[in-house]
C-alpha cells in the first residue's frame, strides 16, 4: 500500500472530526509537554502531526519554534487554513518521518499518530534512528502509542500495540524514561481507545 496516498486520501475525503483521533484540546499530551519544563524557545516537532490542534495550543501558551510534520499534505494544508495568519509561526514539513533530512535539532519531540503504524522491525529501527539523530543533547521525546489493550487497526491499516515495558526496553539505547501512564480516548464514533504514554530523555554519552 502507498502510504501517502491513503492519508491524503484520508484527509480529503473526511472533516476533522470524522477521524478517531480527533481530539479538540490534546490535554494528555499538553500535560506531558508541560510537565517537562522545557523553555518557550525550545525547539519542537510534532511528527504526523497533520491537523491536529496541538500546533495552535503550543501558540497559545507561547512556545516559538513548532515544527508540524506530515506525510500528507492535504493534512497540513488544512491546518495551515484554520490557524490563518498564525500559520506563518509554524515551520510546516511534508514528508515520510522515516525519510526526514534536515540539519535542525529538535529540543522535543512529540509522537502521538506515527509510532504505532510501524510494524516492522526494519521501520521501528529506522524510526528511532532518525529520532536520535534530530534529537538535541538531552532532548525530550514524548510518545503516544497505542497500548496493548489498544485496537490493532486505525484507519483501515494494522497498528503494533506496547506496553511500558517493552516500550521501554526499546528505546533504552538512547533513551531513558521519565513516565509512563496509560488513558483512554473517546473518539468521536463513541468508542474508546486505550494510549500508553510515556516520556523519555535522550541519553548524554559524552
Amino acid at each position: 500500500m502507498n502510504l501517502k496516498s491513503h492519508w491524503e486520501n484520508v484527509y480529503n475525503t473526511k472533516q476533522p472530526a470524522e477521524v478517531g483521533w480527533y481530539q479538540a484540546i490534546p490535554q494528555v499530551s499538553l500535560d506531558f509537554i508541560n510537565g517537562l519544563h522545557i523553555s518557550k524557545n525550545a525547539a519542537i516537532i510534532d511528527v504526523g502531526g497533520g491537523d491536529s490542534y496541538l500546533a495552535d495550543h503550543l501558540l497559545k501558551l507561547g512556545y516559538t519554534d513548532i515544527t508540524v510534520l506530515d506525510i500528507s499534505a492535504a493534512a497540513i494544508k488544512r491546518a495551515k487554513e484554520r490557524l490563518g495568519k498564525a500559520s506563518e509561526k509554524i515551520n510546516w514539513v511534508v514528508t515520510d518521518i522515516l525519510r526526514l533530512s534536515t540539519e535542525k535539532k529538535f529540543d522535543l519531540w512529540h509522537d502521538r499518530a506515527t509510532f504505532h503504524f510501524l510494524t516492522t522491525g526494519q521501520e521501528v529501527n529506522q524510526y528511532l534512528s532518525v529520532a536520535e539523530k534530530n534529537i538535541s543533547e538531552n532532548g525530550r521525546m514524548v510518545i503516544g502509542t497505542f497500548s496493548t489493550e489498544g485496537p490493532d487497526k486505525c484507519s483501515g491499516l494494522p497498528v503494533k500495540q506496547y506496553s511500558e515495558t517493552g516500550l521501554s526496553a526499546l528505546l533504552k539505547k538512547c533513551f531513558q524514561k521519565i513516565k509512563c501512564i496509560t488513558v483512554d480516548h473517546s473518539t468521536p464514533f463513541n468508542t474508546v481507545q486505550n494510549f500508553l504514554f510515556c516520556s523519555f530523555k535522550k541519553i548524554n554519552f559524552q
